[in-house]
């Protein structure tokens, strides 16, 4: 055990739960493979408690004034920033990335927080005008009811916080369920809601076998809307476990981010900011950039930059001062990077750096570039979610739309050029939620977060994130 590390627990009506003779899973430091804790799993009494808990907290939750909430919403936001340095030292021994991530995407939760307290006081609705006298029509939005929340472990602070901010600032009450991997940062934000004032039974706290949590709480008539991050497969688990119940689903779910890098665009700034974003959080980033396509004449250049600067990448403990690429965050991920990369050769790519795991303790995995990649080769259809970039060219705007927009995901894609005209044809013609056009930085607390086609519906954060929440009520009156 890790002193640095919290004990775990369950957070239920109120409550901070141990394990106690509850079965438990450990949680693995990734840089060293060594025991930190163990979160404890809800049984099915600790879920139905929490269900029993979370009906009667909305009926009051939603009641209770927006200034209110936002109060609530806001002191939080204040405690996790007073908290920030522990939560991040927290998050890096969980999950591994590097300290300066950790303590960046503290601060990000804590911006969400404070963006929707402040959103919880804008709700509003409106008078429409009768077409018959002495009649007063009005439509309202009110908190949609309980909500059933999932999130994964890669980013444990910043997913829990779009999803707890939104739905509290709504009136809504919440279960979430967070990654049993790094089950401490979402307890962090957890105990800063309940230290701000949050009503006892308005957020639950539980951990489990996801397959048996999702079914029990979606299936239950308590719960009126589902939120879920993670995988296309289970997002499509969870969305027809939402549709037997009529229960509208937000899915933010993975991508496959294609990045347009044209002739006319700065080619060195394109690969050196490239191979950082594609490697930050060691490429577990849903929205990461992920096959770079680039115009041929650049095509050699491009290459020559991306490889130096990724080559240049320290790899190491994320405590450790300088380390820009931690662990990945466990051994399934790390055995998937190898055979991502065996089959890419074995279908005849070239690895132009990296390609194999890194020899001793933790889950490290070199940063690799692929390039000569034939369409067979797994990696061209999987998303990696892990430090793997695959490099290819393109002759015209169609032909690099047309392997843009191959796949079935939607979720993020970048392009780069100076010409305004292919900048609005690029942006016009790409299939995906997101789009940074000379730029990698894409997310941002006041804009919407989410995908097109299989990577997801609904967005969270800006101002469509709290729509999610709400539902519309008409009242004739005369």
């Amino acid at each position: 055990m890790n002193a640095l590390y919290a004990p775990l627990h369950l957070f239920i009506d109120g409550q901070w739960i141990s394990a106690g003779e509850r079965a438990t899973a450990p949680v693995i430091n990734p840089a060293n493979q060594q025991t930190l804790g163990c979160v404890p799993l809800a049984t099915q009494a600790d879920l139905d408690r929490a269900l029993t808990a979370t009906g009667p907290a909305f009926d009051a939750w939603r009641q209770t004034p927006p200034a209110e909430r936002a109060r609530v919403l806001k002191k939080a936001a204040d405690l996790i920033r007073e908290r920030a340095e522990h939560i991040a030292t927290q998050m890096t021994l969980e999950e591994g990335k590097p300290l300066a991530e950790s303590r960046d995407e503290v601060q990000r939760a804590a911006e969400y927080f404070e963006w929707f307290g402040e959103s919880a006081r804008r709700i509003d609705g409106r008078v429409v005008p009768a077409n018959r006298p002495g009649v007063l029509q009005l439509v309202k939005r009110q908190a949609i009811g309980p909500v059933a929340a999932f999130t994964p472990w890669n980013f444990p602070a910043i997913t829990p916080a779009r999803k707890l901010s939104a739905a509290l600032a709504a009136g809504c009450s919440v279960i979430i369920k967070p990654g049993e991997e790094s089950p401490s940062t979402a307890l962090a934000l957890a105990h800063a809601l309940d230290d701000a004032g949050l009503p006892k039974g308005v957020l639950q706290v539980v951990f489990g076998v996801p397959d048996q949590v999702s079914k029990h709480l979606i299936a239950s008539p308590v719960i009126r809307k589902v939120t879920f991050t993670g995988s296309v497969p289970i997002g499509r688990l969870l969305s027809a476990r939402a549709a037997e119940g009529v229960k509208p689903i937000t899915l933010e779910l993975g991508g496959h981010g294609p990045v347009l890098v044209f002739n006319d665009g700065d080619v060195e700034k394109a690969a050196v900011e490239g191979a950082a974003n594609r490697f930050r959080g060691t490429g577990q980033v849903c929205i990461s950039s992920t096959r770079f396509l680039i115009q041929r004449e650049s095509y050699g250049r491009f290459a020559t930059h991306f490889v130096r600067a990724t080559q240049a990448l320290k790899v190491g403990d994320g405590l450790q001062a300088g380390v820009q690429v931690g662990p990945l965050a466990n051994p399934r991920q790390l055995q998937k990077m190898q055979d991502l990369v065996d089959d890419a050769v074995a279908c005849g790519a070239r690895v132009l750096t990296g390609g194999k795991r890194i020899e001793g303790p933790g889950f490290f995995f070199e940063p690799t570039v692929l390039a000569d990649v034939p369409m067979n080769a797994r990696v061209m259809h999987e998303e990696p979610f892990g430090p793997i970039a695959v490099l290819m060219p393109f002759d015209t705007l169609a032909d690099g739309l047309t392997e843009a927009n191959r796949l079935p995901y939607g979720l993020s894609a970048y392009a780069f050029t100076r010409d305004a005209r292919t900048a609005i044809d690029v942006a016009d013609g790409l299939e995906a939620g997101m789009i940074g056009i000379n730029q990698y930085r894409i997310v941002a607390t006041e804009l919407p977060f989410g995908g097109l086609k299989e990577s997801g519906h609904g967005s969270e954060g800006g101002t469509e994130g709290i729509e999610h929440y709400l539902t519309n009520k008409f009242i004739s009156q005369i």
